[in-house]
């Protein structure tokens, strides 16, 4: 293999898949990246075995080769560099050599025979969408993902495809989170997969820029095409909870507050939380609420705010993270809070949305 290219055409692909190559590796070769050159195109792969980045990026072929280089090594080397500096590959023996400037680096490699790719991943129904759309799905729900649950498929995020429907769920036991958009055109079947926490996290990262991204769903892989990155990951075998029993239809009591006003009260208060359990403790009296916390140090806050709420007198206990995340996700100005009693979960939206809707279950206090 025999390459030039600009620092900033090599530069930039790497840093877009370089988010796999996990730092501690089972194996030598996923610290990684494959360099393949393919019709006057250098690809570069990474993978850490369940999510695999391939960006591609014109360069000029002097020989075409494939091999794998040190990843992480690679990029801080391009960082080094200074800007607009012509850079060139070759390969000589178990050695990639890099020339630039007056730069010369010499990095091992491992025969790209030896890493990990995936082809094809028989993809059964392939589904397009706008990709802000599923940029805003992932980020509307994604952190109420579990983190090493367990019970390993709440280890990453729900997406369902149902009619002309692309709908994002994750949870973590305590709090739901579940976002939907329309689709450019109906699916040809209905499907529910599970994506694992490091594809949305590197999913979530990619999305940029405007128009539709076309998603390809095999049996045990989804794969995306964005721009000049395609995205791969596995998905987790398993059956993702029955998440409608847990979204109240229609609570009681309904709460409408300001959404700045309500989650600034509940950041203050949260100072003097318990930094363990992050227990809050809201009570409801017409128009009034009022947050309270405290701690082992027997140290108290007390926040008293408006509210929209003609109901009866309500008192029930919350993780104040979890009402912080679902606020932080709402767009709009106001904020709906709809309860049903002290020992009930409570569900959170923007007013006459559906679109996106949190449920955060009680704690007690």
């Amino acid at each position: 293999m025999k390459l030039t290219v600009e620092r900033e055409k090599l530069l930039a692909p790497l840093q877009a898949v370089i988010g796999v190559v996990e730092r501690r590796q089972t194996m030598p070769i996923l610290a990684n990246v494959l360099l393949a050159v393919r019709d006057g195109r250098l690809l570069i792969t990474a993978t850490d075995l369940e999510v695999e980045l391939v960006a591609a990026t014109e360069v000029s072929v002097q020989q075409a080769g494939d091999i794998t280089v040190p990843g992480r090594k690679l990029l801080d080397i391009l960082r080094a560099l200074p800007e607009k500096l012509a850079v060139a590959l070759s390969a000589e023996g178990d050695k990639v050599v890099i020339k630039a400037g007056r730069s010369r680096f010499s990095l091992s490699t491992l025969p790209a025979t030896d890493f990990p790719v995936i082809e094809d991943i028989n993809a059964q129904q392939k589904v397009r969408v706008v990709r802000k759309e599923l940029r805003r799905l992932l980020d509307k729900t994604h952190f109420s993902m579990a983190q090493q649950d367990v019970r390993y498929y709440l280890n990453g995020m729900l997406m369902e495809i149902d009619g002309k429907a692309l709908r994002a769920v994750a949870t973590d036991g305590h709090r739901l989170a579940i976002c939907e958009t329309e689709l450019p055109a109906k699916a040809a079947a209905s499907q529910q997969v599970i994506v694992p926490r490091k594809g949305v996290l590197e999913l979530q990262r990619i999305l940029e820029g405007e128009g539709e991204v076309e998603l390809a769903i095999g049996t045990n892989h989804v794969r995306a095409q964005i721009g000049d990155i395609r995205f791969t990951s596995k998905l987790i075998d398993g059956r993702f909870p029955e998440y409608g029993r847990v979204i109240p239809p229609t609570p009681p009591h309904a709460v409408k507050a300001d959404r700045d006003v309500l989650r600034q009260a509940l950041q203050r208060t949260a100072i003097l939380s318990n930094e363990k359990y992050r227990g809050i403790r809201i009570t409801l009296r017409t128009n009034v609420m009022t947050v309270q916390a405290h701690n082992p140090e027997q140290e108290e806050a007390e926040e008293e705010i408006e509210v929209n709420y003609a109901g009866a007198d309500l008192e029930v206990g919350f993780n104040v993270n979890y009402l912080l995340d679902a606020l932080s996700a709402i767009d709009g100005a106001e904020v709906e809070v709809g309860l049903t009693d002290g020992n009930s979960s409570c569900l959170i939206r923007s007013p006459g949305s559906a679109a996106a809707r949190y449920v955060v279950m009680p704690m007690r206090l």
